[in-house]
Order: structure tokens, then sequence, then C-alpha cells
């Protein structure tokens, strides 16, 4: 209080002025806060909206998985026969793990007969990088193969809703099969020359 009285006698302020002077910081001070609260309200709404968006954006991947599994995979046996290959067994969602060599590998679809397997990796949207992983993926799975003694002949694909020309060129150079849509139905588009065996 005695600061105050000392505020007055230097510059000539009454109690009233500071007595108004506080009552505006004090309304001032109200609305930051309102401003606050408005502030963190809007935010917890952005944080369920991004929840809510990543929940359905999960929803959708997973609904594309279901599309491979009901849609494509009973037709790529037989869009592959018209490629000369005779797969007899396919099936989704297949994992690899066997620790004590160190190979931990997923497979989206296999496709398989007694001499021939056809490992497809499924994107919606494939980029070169993925192209290099299904490389390493093959090579893992080849080396799996080996340490059982599975000597049957390893191929791969690449499956994608939109492929750009650059990625669809280097799932071809490096000796993979293109799956991708066309009109209702979809199209296997072979390496150029002979595909790749792993």
């Amino acid at each position: 209080m005695a600061e105050i009285k000392e505020i007055v006698k230097q510059q000539n302020v009454s109690f009233e002025e500071i007595r108004q002077i506080l009552k505006e910081v004090s309304e001032r001070q109200k609305e930051t806060d309102r401003i606050v609260k408005e502030v963190f309200e809007s935010q917890k709404e952005t944080d369920r909206q991004m929840k809510e968006t990543s929940r359905e954006i999960g929803k959708l991947g997973g609904r594309f998985g279901e599309m491979v599994e009901y849609m494509v995979l009973p037709n790529l046996v037989h869009k592959f026969r018209d490629l000369g290959f005779v797969f007899t067994k396919a099936y989704p969602e297949a994992e690899i793990k066997d620790e004590k060599n160190n190979i931990l590998a997923e497979v989206d679809v296999t496709l398989e007969n007694g001499d021939k397997v056809m490992i497809v990796e499924v994107k919606s949207k494939p980029n070169i990088s993925d192209v290099k992983d299904h490389v390493k993926r093959m090579g893992k799975l080849r080396l799996h193969a080996d340490l059982h003694s599975d000597n049957r002949k390893y191929f791969g694909a690449v499956a994608g809703m939109v492929i750009k020309d650059n990625v669809r060129d280097a799932i071809l150079k490096n000796g993979f099969y293109v799956i991708q849509p066309s009109g209702e139905t979809f199209i296997i588009t072979p390496p150029d020359g002979k595909p790749k065996e792993w």
C-alpha cells in the first residue's frame, strides 16, 4: 500500500484513477483467461478430430487389405495362370519369424505350388523405397527357404492402386511383376525379359 501511495505522489495520480486502472487490468485479465480457455477447448476439439481421422485412415487401410483378400486374391491365381504359373495355394498375410537366424519378414500375399512361390507386396501407392524393401524381403525369404531345404523358385510382384511411371519402371527393372487396376479388374505386367528368381 505504501508503494501505491508513493506512486500516487510521484505521478500525481489519484486513488480513483489507480482504482480505475486496476479495474481495467482485472477486466483484461478476465478476457485473457476467456481467450485461453477458448484456445484450450479448440485444441481439445482439434485433438479429437485428429484421433478420429487417424482411426478412419486405419479403417481405410484395413478395407484395402480386405479388398486384396476378397477381390484381388482369388483372381490372382487365374491371372497368373495366363502368364504360365499354376498356383494351387493362395493366402494373405504371412509372417516369417526365424529369430535364431535373424530373419523376420511380413508377406502381404503368397501364391504357391510344388515348385514356385510368388510373393506379392501390396501398397495403395507404392514408392521406390517399397520396391527396395521388397528386394530385401525376397532375399530374406530365399535365405529362410535355403535354411529349411526349400528348393522352390521364388518370384516377386508389387500391387498398387496408384503406381507412378518411375515406380512402375523400378518394379519391372528389379524383376518383379506389376499388378495394377484396369477398369473393373486388374492387369499383371511381367518384367522385361525373364522375371528374377530368388
